[in-house]
């Protein structure tokens, strides 16, 4: 099964959305992107590590196609918010898609160009090749169904989560 290291602000948001489709069999949230080995969540909570928070997100590809994968992506967050999603600003939030080989590499630059198009240009998301993913934490596995009253569960990742499930309501997990 394929999996895809995606960054898109904070790894708790994506996490949580990804979760809420059928057909994603993990999601791991991790660090990539960066230049420290085996980062923590404070020093990359620095901006200092060159890390971002990501999720490697692996699924069924006959249960849900990867552009499907890929256009949530680019649903659950602003991919023209430069190293930023909203109240979270630093480098460890940027939009960047890492890729494993040259066929990834296709599929998220064609579904950059929808995005493009949806969100009327102005994407400044990154395709990059992958390095090593750094899962984090335990605490930040799974974070948002551990933490569901959290205040920025409540506050940032319903609204993401909720405009996944809305868009691809076909393949929301029941």
């Amino acid at each position: 099964m394929p999996t895809y290291v995606l960054a898109g602000g904070c790894f708790w948001c994506l996490d949580a959305a990804y979760r809420s489709l059928r057909g994603v069999t993990s999601v791991v949230s991790g660090y990539t992107g960066g230049t420290v080995p085996h980062p923590t969540y404070p020093q990359v909570c620095t901006g200092a590590t060159g890390h971002a928070e990501a999720v490697a997100v692996t699924f069924d590809p006959d249960v849900i196609p990867p552009e499907t994968i890929l256009d949530a992506y680019f649903t659950m967050h602003d991919p023209r918010q430069l190293n930023r999603q909203g109240n979270d600003i630093g480098t460890q939030y940027r939009s960047a898609m890492y890729f494993a080989d040259d066929a990834q590499r296709a599929l998220f630059e064609a579904a950059m160009d929808r995005a493009d198009d949806w969100w009327g240009g102005g994407v400044v998301t990154t395709i990059e090749p992958l390095a090593e993913f750094y899962p984090a934490e335990d605490e930040h596995q799974d974070f948002f169904a551990q933490n569901p009253t959290q205040g920025y569960c409540l506050a940032v990742a319903v609204p993401k989560v909720n405009k996944v499930r809305a868009r691809f309501a076909e393949y929301v997990t029941a």
